[in-house]
């Protein structure tokens, strides 16, 4: 479970809340927040927004939102530690067995990437093609979770552009219907004309923003996984001690990381 969506979450929509229903003077007052409910409005915001993201993306790429959503709120973990380990393993059988030996290890690797990875050098193939094919690979995975965010990064630009387009919509009617004679109406629709531009900041910003950050965080790890993947394994092709590979590898990692790892 990504906990820092969650309490991103809670905390934005509960001080934004908290932020509308208190008054210094009168303390909480629930009944401010029926000032933001706004049926047109809301329509406006959020069935335009909708209506151009549908319009935006293929019905086989809208099907995959909800499982997108899904992997921001729950990702896969990703431990880049856990794969020098693996490779500086895989090193040590090469290096006392040979390349040939790694195929029997390879089979019963469970990383997709890294299985095609060390078979593509059991099988000798030259390490600059194995490299050009593993940047390939690599380039492929970063276009299709580029692909896969965009939904949610349209959403952000989208959001609020149709807020602002609620907001001329109500002050267009508005000005069309003002009566002088009576200026408490003015501000009343002054207010319902600004809701507009409240749901849309509110909606692209904390609600699909924080999402196509989170996606783009679970590309990063996956992304540094895959690279040392690479590295590692051309450098096992390329008979390197299991210690340099390690050490190589480590310097990889994030400084944090890296730090943690030297205690």
């Amino acid at each position: 479970m990504n906990l820092s969506l969650i309490i991103g979450w809670v905390l934005a929509f509960g001080l934004v809340v908290f932020g509308i229903v208190f008054d210094t003077t009168k303390g909480l007052n629930f009944g401010a927040i029926m000032n933001f409910v706004e049926v047109q409005s809301l329509a406006i915001t959020v069935g335009g927004t909708i209506g151009c993201l549908v319009a935006s993306f293929p019905l086989s790429y809208l099907k995959g939102v909800g499982k997108r959503l899904g992997m921001a709120i729950k990702p896969k973990k990703y431990d880049p530690t856990k794969y020098i380990s693996e490779i500086v393993d895989y090193a040590q059988v090469a290096r006392t067995r040979g390349l040939l030996a790694l195929e029997e290890s390879a089979n019963q690797c469970q990383d997709p990437f890294m299985k095609s990875s060390l078979m593509m050098i059991v099988d000798a193939n030259d390490p600059e093609k194995v490299r050009g094919m593993l940047d390939d690979t690599i380039m492929f995975m970063c276009e299709r979770h580029e692909q896969g965010r965009a939904f949610f990064e349209k959403g952000v630009s989208i959001f609020p552009a149709f807020g602002m387009l609620g907001t001329l919509i109500g002050l267009i009617n508005m000005l069309k219907n003002v009566d002088l004679t009576n200026p408490a109406a003015l501000t009343v629709g002054m207010a319902t004309a600004l809701i507009t531009t409240f749901y849309g900041s509110l909606f692209a910003n904390v609600l699909f923003a924080p999402v196509g950050m989170a996606l783009k965080n679970l590309h990063e790890d996956e992304l540094l996984c895959m690279q040392i993947i690479e590295e590692g394994v051309l450098a096992i092709a390329g008979g390197s001690n299991p210690r340099y590979i390690q050490e190589k590898l480590e310097f990889m990692l994030p400084k944090s990381q890296h730090a943690a790892e030297k205690k």
